[in-house]
């Protein structure tokens, strides 16, 4: 397996995605881990998941399906657990096993997503890296993005009782 040079500069490497939610950091945190609590809200809104697999544990792996609501076509995604810290931080590898859109489909990245109390809320910074091309980071913190949008949505069902 050869390994892959990376074009970017260092700084311009890595995604880095900030976001408050009106949801306490212990609920927050089993939205992530819980595939029956992310299939409401995993993948952006053109791309929502309709198959999630998830064995939350270091070591563990995680597998799930993201679907167009364009054109139906299924895009698929995997890594595995590195670090799982409840209520504060998870680390897991991702890669794309198809994805249309990038340059670099198949590169495995590192996501690091830590949680912290904010004033009755959660302070939650998502860390993604090394992207090797601009537009494959950018396309990420888009999609990234609507999903996190989708979350507070979801979270604030949760929060209000009606999920």
């Amino acid at each position: 397996m050869s390994v892959m040079a990376n074009p970017l500069p260092v700084a311009e490497r890595e995604l880095v995605v900030t976001r408050t939610f009106d949801a306490p950091r212990d609920l927050v945190f089993s939205l992530w881990t819980d595939p029956k609590h992310a299939m409401h809200w995993w993948g952006p809104t053109h791309h929502p998941a309709v198959e999630m697999h998830m064995d939350v544990r270091v070591g563990g792996k995680w597998r799930n399906c993201l679907k167009s609501v364009e054109d139906g076509i299924e895009i698929w995604q995997h890594g595995v657990f590195r670090e799982v810290v409840p209520p504060s931080r998870l680390v897991f590898t991702f890669t794309w096993e198809t994805n249309r859109f990038l340059e670099h489909p198949n590169i495995e990245t590192l996501v690091t997503v830590t949680f912290e109390d904010d004033n009755g809320g959660t302070l939650m910074t998502l860390r993604q890296s090394p992207f090797h091309a601009i537009g494959d980071r950018d396309g990420h913190g888009e999609g990234w993005n609507s999903t996190f949008d989708r979350l507070a949505d979801y979270a604030a069902q949760m929060v209000s009782g009606g999920a």
